[in-house]
């Protein structure tokens, strides 16, 4: 696999720009261009080129792209093969940003308790 040559990845300061990140952890991505399907982050080890660091993914859409001519993934975090990928900028929410799922996760644990 091939890695991106971020020397110092810091996620937390980076909390509140609009940068290129990784879906994963939140380093940021400086590399000119968008990663290769074979680009891994240099901190977490996730693939890059997938469809959730993609400016066309919409949870909230059919097959969650809003680029009509892509091929359909099922793997949203996998690397992928997609002509249409562009690596999105946005502001690292953090995994936990899903409050739905929280809330969901919290009550099923209330329900059958801790293992």
């Amino acid at each position: 696999m091939i890695t991106s040559t971020n020397d110092d990845c810091r996620a937390e300061p980076l909390k509140l720009l609009m940068i290129r990140h990784c879906h994963n952890c939140g380093c940021e991505y400086r590399l000119p261009g968008n990663p290769g399907r074979g680009e891994t982050c240099p901190q977490c080890s996730a693939d890059l080129k997938v469809c959730l660091n993609c400016i066309h993914y919409d949870r909230a859409v059919a097959e969650q792209c809003r680029e009509r001519r892509a091929d359909l993934v099922h793997d949203k975090h996998m690397a992928n093969f997609c002509e249409y990928f562009d690596m999105k900028k946005g502001v690292w929410a953090g995994k936990g940003a899903n409050s739905r799922e929280e809330e969901a996760r919290a009550k099923l644990k209330k329900l059958l308790g801790e293992f």
